[in-house]
C-alpha cells in the first residue's frame, strides 16, 4: 500500500495562519490611523449618520420626565340645609262644637200619636201611652215637634211636646231642619206632575194635580202635605199643612231676611213620593199661577 505524504497539508495550514495574521495586522493599522471618537455624553440617542459625524457632534439635551402634579382631592360641599318655614298661624279662634244632650220625658195623656215626620199631618207610626218614660233625641228647628224613642231603643218617631212632661231644657237637644228628616219613600209612585202657586197679599194658594192610586194603596190618612218655610213675626217658621184637597192656603208675611219656600209630598200606604219644590211667590210679588189641570198618574 503506497504511503501518502502529509507534508503538503501541513504546509497548507501554515500558509492559512500566515494569511490570518496579515489580515489582523492590517485591521490594527487602519484602526490606529482613524481620529479618536469623542465619548458619548448624557442620554443615549440614536447613532448619527456618518455625514453627521463629519460636520458636527450632536448633543442631545435630556428631556426631563413629566412631573406628576398631585391634584388635591375635591372638597366635599355640604348639602344646603333646608330651613323649615313655619305654617301661617290661623289667627281665628275655632268655633267650639256645641254639646247636645238627650233628655227624658213622660207622656201625660192617655195616648199620644207618634208620627213619621215632625208634624201632625205625617203618617201615623205608633202610639205612646200615659206614664211612659221616653228619651228625647232631637228637635225640629224651625218647628215644634220632638223626636223620641224608648230609652236605649232604636225606633224613633215625632210627637208634640205638649203631651209630655220634659226634664230639662229642650234648647240643649240637637236641632234638625225638617227638610233633613228622612221619611219612608214610596217605591211605586212619582209625585204629582203639575203644581203652582199664586199670592194675594200675605196669602199664598198652592195648587197641584191629583195622585191616582191603585186599589188598596190608599194610606187612609192625609194624602197631601205642603211643607212650608214661611215668615211669621219676622222669623222663618216651619208649617206642614196637610189636606185631602188639591189646593191649600198658607199665610206668609213680609219682613224676614231669608226667602220663604215650600215643597209638596203625597202619601200612599208604602210611604211618600219624592218632594217637589213649589215656585213660591215672595212678598211683594203678585205672581199669578194657574191651577193645574188634573192628570192621571201611572203607578
Amino acid at each position: 500500500m503506497p504511503c501518502i505524504s502529509r507534508e503538503p497539508k501541513v504546509n497548507q495550514m501554515k500558509h492559512t495562519k500566515l494569511m490570518l495574521c496579515r489580515v489582523a495586522v492590517t485591521i490594527l493599522l487602519c484602526a490606529c490611523g482613524l481620529p479618536a471618537t469623542p465619548p458619548v455624553t448624557g442620554t443615549s440617542s440614536p447613532s448619527p449618520s456618518p455625514s453627521a459625524l463629519l460636520t458636527s457632534t450632536a448633543t442631545t439635551t435630556p428631556t426631563p420626565p413629566p412631573t406628576a402634579t398631585s391634584t388635591a382631592p375635591e372638597t366635599a360641599t355640604a348639602a344646603p340645609t333646608s330651613t323649615a318655614t313655619p305654617l301661617p298661624t290661623d289667627t281665628q279662634t275655632p268655633t267650639p262644637m256645641p254639646t247636645y244632650v238627650r233628655l227624658r220625658g213622660k207622656v201625660t195623656i192617655d195616648q199620644a200619636v207618634c208620627h213619621y215626620g215632625p208634624g201632625a199631618p205625617y203618617l201615623y207610626k205608633y202610639g205612646v201611652y200615659k206614664g211612659s218614660n221616653l228619651e228625647i233625641i232631637r228637635r225640629a228647628e224651625p218647628g215644634e215637634y220632638i223626636e223620641i224613642q224608648a230609652i236605649g231603643g232604636n225606633n224613633p218617631c215625632w210627637v208634640n211636646p205638649k203631651y209630655m212632661e220634659i226634664k230639662g231644657d229642650l234648647a240643649n237637644v240637637q236641632p234638625v231642619d225638617p227638610q233633613d228628616v228622612r221619611l219612608p219613600m214610596s217605591p211605586y209612585y212619582a209625585p204629582p206632575v203639575r203644581y203652582s202657586a199664586r199670592r194675594d197679599g200675605n196669602t199664598v194658594t198652592v195648587f197641584w194635580s191629583q195622585l191616582v192610586l191603585r186599589a188598596g194603596d190608599d194610606s187612609e190618612q192625609i194624602p197631601y202635605i205642603v211643607e212650608a218655610w214661611v215668615c211669621k213675626d219676622g222669623q222663618i217658621v216651619f208649617i206642614p199643612v196637610g189636606t185631602r184637597q188639591l189646593a191649600v192656603e198658607i199665610e206668609d208675611e213680609p219682613g224676614c231676611s231669608a226667602p220663604s219656600h215650600a215643597r209638596l209630598i203625597a202619601a200612599e200606604k208604602h210611604g211618600y213620593t219624592r218632594p217637589v219644590e213649589i215656585p213660591w211667590p215672595q212678598p211683594g210679588e203678585q205672581a199669578a199661577g194657574t191651577p193645574p189641570v188634573e192628570v192621571t198618574q201611572t203607578p
